[in-house]
């Protein structure tokens, strides 16, 4: 991978993360408040990353999708199962994630549990991963083969180390 590559990674890593603290700070923020203000909080983690100019605005925006679908799976799981089950999501061992990543996305997500099912019937289509993408902590299968990708934290979806196809879903036992 080229210097260049490298660090264009680590840079949509970091804002990956950034925004998600971000988005947590700000629904902390508004906790008292009955409206649910998730697309409010990743449209003010987007646009305070542009505005630090940590990333440009197509970034930001390429981040804050991966950020708010990632928080939906997360939530859309949370919404029917038992958190005890949060490993059978995430496909491996909860204590192999950086802690502080995993408590900030579970924390996100779970607030976002309510607003979740408000929308589940509009998310009834599989959410699709895709190479390149970023990604937070947890498995996803590949579509073609089934072949299991695991993340440990926030990383960028590489092709399917078996078949090299490029579109995944996130394991489920169902």
């Amino acid at each position: 991978m080229s210097e260049h590559k490298h660090n264009e990674d680590e840079k949509l890593i970091h804002g990956y993360n950034r925004m998600l603290e971000r988005v947590r700070d700000f629904l902390e923020s508004v906790k008292d408040q009955n409206t649910p203000r998730f697309r409010q909080a990743i449209e003010h983690a987007r646009d305070k990353a542009v505005e630090l100019e940590e990333l440009t605005l197509e970034e930001a925006q390429k981040i804050a999708d991966y950020v708010r679908r990632d928080i939906e799976d997360a939530a859309n799981y949370l919404s029917g199962e038992e958190v005890q089950e949060l490993k059978d999501w995430l496909r491996f061992d909860i204590q192999l994630i950086e802690e502080q990543l995993a408590e900030l996305f579970f924390s996100v997500a779970d607030r976002t549990t309510v607003e979740i099912l408000a929308l589940e019937r509009q998310l009834q289509q599989t959410v699709r991963y895709r190479t390149g993408e970023i990604t937070g902590p947890g498995t996803l299968v590949c579509v073609s083969c089934g072949e299991l990708l695991h993340f440990h934290k926030t990383s960028r979806i590489p092709p399917c180390p078996k078949c090299h196809h490029t579109v995944f879903k996130r394991w489920s036992e169902g």
